[in-house]
């Protein structure tokens, strides 16, 4: 390893354990490593992150911040655990799985797992606690449920990815989450289902027939799937031309309206993820666009619908939305400083040969990148750790075979893991702070659903299909470029790759 990858390290960790801001410590350690290469660096750090954030895939960042925060304040959260309650209520402590559920469809729509805790956290939790559940479980399962809300899109982790990753198409990461999340939230719920068994918590009353929470679920999955399978034949009205998805939306939109009342309540919160995900599949907008349609939507929800939010609190969100995006952004700047200088000094190359050496086996080689991506993860958050590791591993995974796709949403759920472990778990402090506890009292309760999160990990790598049979469904990837993989068993469709943004 050189003198200019040396001095990026060294000073990189120096900073870190000082405990100096990450987007500080990224820059600074650019900068000494650049004047090491023999560069003038004042001219060049500006350079990298200027041309970093300049990128129209970018702009989609700040609009799916807003949307989030204006859905964050405008009351959502009880709507969905109403609905959550409809759905799972019944079943042997029917609460853990409504808050599991809620975190998930919330931490969607909201884009933040941080959001998700203290918003359904602060509601889900007291009410657990007056149920008889354990604190400390009602804690650990909200912590743990709201992360799956990032691989459920629409994500800024995955814009991030896409930028970082150069050529990987937003939309085709945004249809690539959808099973991975779903199988994400499964494991949860079934550890929480064995530990609700186990501590014997009961279900609860739900004030309708008990055929209706399974015929609810029954058909909305059912829509789901018939929705996702019906994208390709087109309808012609003459004045109008739509998908047969499309029709079959408005048909099981209006069935669900009409039979269950919990759904009516829900149906325009969960309406966003339709009309962004449908959207962006559609052709009618790009991404980014997508992003401000968001913003427009969830306003006119909050604001005029639900009227949870006043004209008066706009300016003190908008304010919160400019410095979470001056924070992301000011990472994404300083992080492609350091992406050219790793380029440079051949650290991508270095860690590829030290990897490949370590082994031919790709399984061991993936369990090896897993392993290092969840430590970095317990003590970096998720966006500086997408922006700096994704140049170093997506390399070495691509000589493999893997899909770019398929690693980013293996990376994404890797990182996840870190948003509930300390000393950084984000959401763990958060949630400790909303039950009122201490991180010592939930490690305990905590580890099963640590291991629920390694095996749908475990699954989402080592299983392809998981994240690259929908993108195919859905005409965003190439069958031809999945098929590339050696470790996998490809969808069998053959499908163009339109352009994203």
């Amino acid at each position: 390893m050189g003198v200019v990858a040396l001095v990026l390290i060294a000073v990189f960790v120096v900073l870190l354990v000082m405990n100096v801001p990450i987007a500080v410590a990224i820059a600074l350690a650019t900068f000494f490593a650049i004047l090491a290469e023999g560069v003038d660096p004042s001219v060049m750090v500006a350079a990298k992150m200027a041309n970093g954030v300049n990128s129209f895939a970018l702009l989609a960042i700040p609009f799916f911040i807003l949307s989030g925060h204006l859905m964050g304040k405008g009351g959502l959260a009880r709507r969905l655990i109403d609905f959550a309650a409809t759905l799972v209520g019944r079943l042997p402590g029917g609460l853990g799985y409504v808050n599991t559920l809620t975190c998930m469809l919330f931490g969607s729509i909201s884009g933040s797992a941080a959001a998700a805790v203290s918003s359904v956290g602060g509601f889900m939790i007291p009410e657990m606690n007056r149920k008889g559940y354990g604190n400390e479980f009602n804690v650990a399962v909200t912590t743990t449920a709201a992360t799956t809300g990032l691989l459920i899109p629409p994500s800024n982790i995955m814009i991030v990815y896409s930028v970082a990753a150069g050529s990987v198409s937003i939309a085709a990461m945004f249809m690539a989450g959808f099973l991975p999340g779903l199988i994400t939230g499964l494991f949860i719920m079934l550890v929480g289902g064995i530990i609700s068994i186990v501590k014997g918590y009961k279900g609860e009353a739900v004030d309708m027939p008990k055929w209706k929470p399974l015929a609810a679920t029954g058909v909305i999955a059912l829509m789901i799937v018939q929705i996702t399978l019906s994208q390709q034949g087109i309808v012609d009205f003459g004045f109008w031309k739509v998908t047969n998805g499309v029709i079959w939306f408005i048909i099981w939109s209006c069935v669900c309206c009409a039979c269950f009342r919990t759904f009516r309540r829900a149906y325009f919160t969960l309406l966003l993820i339709v009309i962004v995900i449908g959207g962006i599949l559609g052709g009618i907008f790009t991404a980014t666009e997508a992003a401000a349609i968001a913003v427009v939507y969830a306003f006119l929800l909050s604001v005029v619908v639900y009227r949870e939010i006043k004209l008066k609190d706009m300016p003190q969100l908008l304010l919160d939305t400019g410095i979470t995006t001056a924070v992301v952004m000011l990472l994404i700047g300083a992080s492609s400083g350091m992406s050219w200088i790793m380029t440079m000094a051949n650290i991508p190359q270095t860690v590829s040969a030290a990897l490949l050496g370590l082994s031919e086996n790709p399984i061991v080689i993936l369990l090896t990148i897993n392993l290092l991506l969840m430590v970095v993860g317990t003590f970096m958050d998720m966006t500086p750790a997408v922006l700096i590791f994704t140049p170093i591993f997506l390399p070495v995974v691509m000589q493999l075979g893997m899909h770019p796709v398929h690693f980013g949403i293996m990376l994404i759920a890797n990182l996840c893991i870190g948003l509930y472990t300390p000393p950084v778990g984000t959401c763990l402090f958060i949630g400790c702070g909303v039950g009122k506890t201490t991180i010592a009292k939930v490690t305990a309760t905590l580890l099963p659903f640590f291991g629920a999160m390694i095996a749908a990990l475990m699954v989402i790598t080592y299983i392809p299909a998981t994240s690259l049979w929908l993108p195919v469904k859905t005409k965003q990837l190439k069958q031809a470029d999945v098929e590339k993989a050696h470790f996998m068993n490809a969808p069998d469709e053959d499908v163009d790759n339109p352009d994203d943004v």
